[in-house]
C-alpha cells in the first residue's frame, strides 16, 4: 500500500510516546510474541513510528530475549525484546537470566492489564495483572520499573537504558500498563533530547595499577586468565599488548573471545597451562577456578592446580552488581590484590605502567624474551598434539567432534567467518584459526539458549557479507525447533552444521559417572538420554520450514561437499543447515 493511503490517526495517544523514546535511543529491532496487554503500544510503533525500528515476530518470548542477547554479543548495541503480560513473562526468563549472567544488555518491555479495576476487562484482565510483577525476574535484572503515569516514562526510560548499559551491562524491564497505553494523550508531555545516554567507564585509581606492575614484573611465571575483558565493540586487541608486554601466557575462558587461540602465547585448555605459575592477572573474571582447578565429575572432589605461594591478582568489577537471587558470582576468593575498574581502562593502563619498568631493564627484557620463547614452544607442541589427535581420530565412525571441526574448518577457512557459540568442545579452538575478535561470540550457555542467539548473531552481521555459522547441538535445537522460521521470514542468512549425537550426551556421561561410582549398570545410562526411536530428520523438518538442508550425513568425507553446497545458498540470501551425525561421547565418557 502506498504511503499516502495509509490511514493515520488524527490524535495522540499515551503509547507514542514510548515509541519516541525507543526513536531517541535508536534502537535497531524489536523482537516480540504478540500480546493484547500491549495492543496500545503495537499499534503505535505501527503506525504513529510506521514499524521504524521493525517489530521481529517471534514464536516464543524466550526466543525474542535471546535474539536480542546474541545482537548485543555481536555488536555491543541492544535491542528491545517485548513480552506479553504476566503469562509472556512467565516465557522468558530462562532467556533474561543467560543475558544477565552473560551481561548482555537487552531493553525488555512488558505490560500488565489495567491496574485502575474500572477498565479491567472480565476474567483476562484480571488473571493478566500482577503486583509488582517485576518480582518474576528481579533477582536476575539490573533493574525493573513500572511507571504510575505517562509522565513517569521518560525519565524512567532514560534510566533503565542507562543502568541496562553501564558496565557491567545486563538486561532491564519496563512494566507499561496497558490503559496508560490506550489512553488519548491529552497534554503535552515532555520528551527531553536525553544528550547523555550513558555515563563514562569506571577508572582504577592509578596506585593500584602500580602496584599490579610491580607484581607482574617480578613474576617469574605469570599467567593472565580473561573471561569479558575482551566484548564488542572492544576486541582482544589490549590483552594481547599486555601480555607480550610482560611475556605471561593467557588462559582464555571464553565467555567471550577474549585471546587468539594461535598466537604463541595461548595456553588455552592446555592440560599443564597452570603449571608453574606463580602470579594470574584475573582480566574481568567471575569463573577464577576454570582451567586453574580440576574437577573430579563423580566425587565432585576439587584439584588445586596452582601452588600454595601462587599469587592473584582481580582486575575487573568485583562485587559489583552481582544477583542477589543465583550464586552466578562464583566462590569467594582470597585476592592477594583488587584492581577495581573497567577493564577497558585498567588493561592499556597496566600495560602502560609495565612498559615504564621494562624499558632500559636489559635484565627484565632478556627474561621476558626468554619467557615468550619458552611459552610459544609448549603452545607449538600443545598445537601440534591436537593436530595429531585429529589424525589419529580420523576412520572412527560415527566421526569424532575433532574431525567435524577438521572437515569444517577445510571449507569455512577461506571465508569471512563468525562462529555463534558452541566450540564441539573447543575442537574448534583446537583445529581453527581464531585470528580476529569478531570470528567467536563466545562459548555456548545452557541448553535451550544456542538458536535463539545464533539467530540473533546473523541478524547482527546481516548484509555485511560474514558467514555466520552455527554449530548447533541437536538436543538444544529440540527444545526450539520453531525458531528455524524466523530466518525465513526475515530473510537472516546462516550456516547451520548440526552437532548431532542423538542424545542429551553431558547427562548422558553423567549417568555414566553415577553408575561407576555405585556400580550400577553404565549400559544402562541412555534410559531418559537418547534421542533415538525415532531420530530427528532436522534436515527434512527445515526443509519444511523453508531451509535449504541436507543430510543426516554419517561419513565424514560428505561433510565438506556439503558445506560448500550450504554456503552457496547462504551466500545467495538463505538460511541453509547440514545435519552430521558425530560420536556419543557419553558411551564411552
Amino acid at each position: 500500500m502506498a504511503d499516502d493511503k495509509i490511514k493515520k490517526s488524527t490524535e495522540r495517544w499515551q503509547s507514542d510516546i514510548i515509541v519516541d523514546l525507543i526513536k531517541q535511543f535508536d534502537f535497531p529491532y524489536i523482537a516480540l510474541n504478540p500480546g493484547a496487554s500491549y495492543r496500545g503500544l503495537h499499534d503505535s510503533l505501527v503506525n504513529y513510528g510506521e514499524n521504524k525500528p521493525e517489530m521481529l515476530l517471534c514464536n516464543h518470548e524466550k526466543i525474542a530475549v535471546q535474539i536480542a542477547h546474541g545482537y548485543a554479543k555481536a555488536t555491543g548495541k541492544p535491542m528491545i525484546a517485548i513480552v506479553h503480560n504476566v503469562v509472556g513473562l512467565l516465557h522468558a526468563p530462562m532467556g533474561i537470566y543467560y543475558a544477565y549472567i552473560d551481561r548482555s544488555p537487552v531493553f525488555i518491555i512488558g505490560a500488565t492489564g489495567p491496574m485502575d479495576e474500572k477498565l479491567r476487562r472480565p476474567f483476562i484482565d484480571w488473571i493478566h495483572t500482577a503486583f509488582a510483577q517485576g518480582d518474576v525476574v528481579r533477582g536476575f535484572t539490573k533493574w525493573d520499573y513500572q511507571p504510575g503515569s505517562i509522565h513517569g516514562v521518560p525519565d524512567s526510560f532514560a534510566r533503565a537504558y542507562s543502568i541496562m548499559m553501564s558496565e557491567p551491562q545486563g538486561p532491564v524491564y519496563m512494566v507499561y500498563d496497558s490503559a496508560m497505553q490506550e489512553a488519548k494523550l491529552t497534554e503535552d508531555v515532555p520528551v527531553p533530547n536525553f544528550h547523555i545516554k550513558v555515563p563514562s567507564r569506571v577508572a582504577p585509581e592509578q596506585s593500584v595499577i602500580d602496584h599490579a606492575a610491580d607484581m607482574l614484573v617480578a613474576a617469574k611465571n605469570p599467567l593472565l586468565l580473561t573471561e569479558y575483558a575482551a566484548r564488542m565493540p572492544m576486541g582482544f586487541q589490549s590483552t594481547v599488548e599486555l601480555a607480550e608486554t610482560v611475556g605471561a601466557s593467557v588462559y582464555d575462558i571464553n565467555k567471550r573471545l577474549g585471546f587468539p587461540n594461535k598466537h604463541p602465547l595461548s595456553v588455552s585448555f592446555h592440560n599443564d597451562a597452570f603449571d608453574g605459575v606463580d602470579l594470574v592477572t584475573a582480566l574481568d573474571v567471575v569463573d577464577w577456578t576454570r582451567g586453574s582447578h580440576k574437577l573430579n565429575s563423580q566425587t565432585r572432589e576439587v584439584q588445586v592446580m596452582t601452588t600454595g605461594d601462587c599469587k592473584w591478582i582481580d582486575i575487573g568489577f568485583a562485587d559489583i552488581e552481582i544477583s542477589k537471587w543465583a550464586t552466578d558470582y562464583n566462590k569467594h576468593h582470597n585476592w592477594d590484590h583488587r584492581v577495581l575498574g573497567d577493564s577497558a581502562l585498567s588493561i592499556p593502563a597496566l600495560t602502560a605502567a609495565v612498559k615504564k619498568r621494562v624499558d632500559g631493564n636489559k635484565s627484565l627484557v632478556s627474561r621476558i624474551a626468554e619467557r615468550k620463547k619458552a611459552i610459544g614452544e609448549r603452545h607449538d607442541r600443545q598445537w601440534q598434539k591436537w593436530q595429531d589427535q585429529v589424525k589419529a581420530q580420523w576412520d572412527e565412525r560415527p566421526m569424532t567432534e575433532a574431525r567435524l571441526a577438521h572437515e569444517a574448518w577445510q571449507v569455512i577457512k577461506d571465508e569471512d567467518w563468525v562462529l555463534t557459540a558452541n566450540t564441539l568442545k573447543e575442537w574448534t579452538h583446537k583445529v581453527w584459526d581464531f585470528d580476529k575478535p569478531y570470528r567467536h561470540l563466545g562459548r555456548e550457555l545452557g541448553t535451550g539458549t544456542q538458536i535463539g542467539m545464533s539467530i540473533g548473531a546473523a541478524l547482527a552481521y546481516k548484509g555485511t557479507g560474514k558467514l555466520v555459522v552455527d554449530i548447533q547441538p541437536d538436543g538444544d535445537l529440540m527444545f526450539d525447533l520453531g525458531a528455524l522460521w524466523m530466518p525465513i521470514k526475515y530473510n537472516i542468512p546462516m550456516l547451520i552444521l548440526m552437532y548431532n549425537n542423538r542424545a542429551y550426551y553431558n547427562d548422558w556421561a553423567h549417568q555414566i559417572h553415577m553408575a561407576h561410582q555405585r556400580g550400577t549398570d553404565p549400559q544402562r545410562a541412555y534410559i531418559g538420554m537418547d534421542l533415538e526411536g525415532p531420530p530427528p530428520d532436522f534436515a527434512h523438518i527445515a526443509k519444511g520450514i523453508g531451509w535449504y538442508a541436507e543430510g543426516v550425513i554419517e561419513d565424514p568425507a560428505e561433510v565438506g561437499p556439503a558445506l560448500k553446497r550450504a554456503i552457496a545458498q547462504v551466500k545467495a540470501g538463505k538460511p541453509a543447515l547440514v545435519d552430521a551425525v558425530v560420536w556419543r561421547r557419553g558411551e564411552n565418557a
